[in-house]
Parts: structure tokens; sequence; C-alpha cells
């Protein structure tokens, strides 16, 4: 029997062209390879730019490139995983789950039901390729568990991830994948992130890490709701930059 191979994933990490994100991506692909993850997915908020040339870039650091964004959808958040093009903000959720299949991707939930994050919730979530049972942004974790428990009534498989918006927080959660090699992709180097989201669909997956300590997950949210709160304030006021501008780019 062929030994499956073992990938390590965080499919769920901000840079800095996110409003809320604050690291370039060569800093946390090096951080990625230093903490012996194979791979991380740049999903920054209705941006795509950074995460495509991040995903040129990984192999440079010995890590799989795989491109994605997480996308406003009218009814909460989604990440696109495996996408080379950005799904267009502000449409239905069910609508958007098919367009990230349209564009060879796959339609994950991050942190559903968690409605102070733009989760999507119960009702809206009909259809879906994969489920973030496990985001190391938590406090009381009762998110997550009810998150794994609708997965696995439904029969979703499950993807772990930071969630991370500053560095350190890189790989605290992740996805581990296992990948079964055949003929074509013999070895680990030979396998890429098509081989991945099928083993993803597959569900083929274990989730590893642990929670974000409470104090870096309060500096997150506080700084990140600063951030959309000056925003608000300075798209309203005549005569004055937008701040930060980033949130202007959709």
């Amino acid at each position: 029997m062929t030994a499956q191979i073992p990938f390590r994933i965080d499919f769920h990490v901000h840079s800095d062209d996110s409003y809320d994100g604050h690291e370039p991506i060569e800093l946390i692909l090096e951080h990625a390879a230093d903490i012996e993850l194979d791979g991380v997915v740049i999903t920054d908020h209705d941006e795509i730019r950074e995460s495509l040339r991040a995903a040129e870039l990984a192999p440079e650091y010995g890590l799989v490139g795989i491109p994605g964004v997480e996308v406003s959808t009218r009814h909460g958040h989604l990440l696109a995983v495996g996408v080379e093009e950005r799904p267009e903000p502000g449409q239905p959720f069910t609508e958007t789950v098919e367009t990230v299949r349209e564009l060879g991707g796959i339609a994950v939930v991050p942190h559903p039901f968690q409605r102070s994050r733009h989760g999507v919730r119960k009702r809206y979530i009909k259809d879906a390729d994969a489920i973030e049972t496990y985001n190391s942004m938590l406090f009381t974790g009762y998110r997550n568990r009810r998150a794994r428990t609708f997965a696995r009534r439904r029969g979703y498989p499950e993807i772990g991830a930071s969630d991370a918006h500053y560095l350190p927080n890189v790989g605290k959660a992740y996805t581990e994948i296992l990948v079964t090699p055949d003929a074509e992709n013999p070895t680990k180097t030979d396998i890429d992130g098509d081989d991945l989201i099928d083993a993803i669909l597959e569900g083929r997956t274990q989730i590893r890490g642990k929670r974000t300590p409470v104090h870096k997950s309060t500096v997150q949210y506080a700084k990140g709701a600063v951030r959309k709160s000056t925003y608000l304030l300075t798209s309203r006021a005549p005569l004055v930059p937008t701040v930060p501008s980033s949130m202007d780019r959709q």
C-alpha cells in the first residue's frame, strides 16, 4: 500500500493587501517556511493581487503555491481557494460558490455563524466545498464547535486555519492534507496545489495547531475595528482622504 504524504497548509492568511492586514507576502512566506509549513494561502479581503504573487513566489521558499481570496458575499465571507481571478464581491452566497467553482477553485466557508466577523448564517449554507471548523482566532471555542458539528452532520470536509493578520499568528492552526502519490506525482515535490485541492474534496484532511493567544486575538480584533471605523468616518467626509485607502479597492 502506498503511503500517503502529509502537507501542512494554512489556508487563511492576510497580507498587507488586506485593509486589516499588516505583513508583506515575502515575510509571510519566509516565516511559513521557518515554521515548517508546506504552504500558506493568502486570502486578502476582496483583493487577489498579492495572493497571486505569493503563489508565484512560493516555490522559491520551498512552499506549494496556492492563490486565493476572501470574498465579501451578500451573506457573509467566503474563501475562494485555488482561483486566479477574484469573484465579484456583493453577490449572493450561493452564486459566489458557483462562481468559485467555475474559476477552478473550491469554496470554503470561514468562521461560519460568527456575525461579528461576517460569518455566513446557517440558513444560507446550502452548498459549499469545505467548512473552516477550526479558526485559531477564538475566545471561547463555541463557534468552532458549532461549525464542526454542522460540517460533520452534512459531510463537509473540514479545514483548520489561523486567520492571521500578523506574522506571529501564521500557522497557529493549519490543515494537514493527506495526498496519495501516483505514477505521475510520485514524490512530495511533484505534488501541486491541484492535487491538494482534490484531496480536500475527498475529505483527506486533519486539523492541527492551537488557538491564538487571547491577548493577540484581542489586539487583532481591536485594530481591525479601529481601521473599519476610521474608514467609515473618512469615506463620508468631503475633502478628506479615505483611510485606509485599501478599503476603496473593490
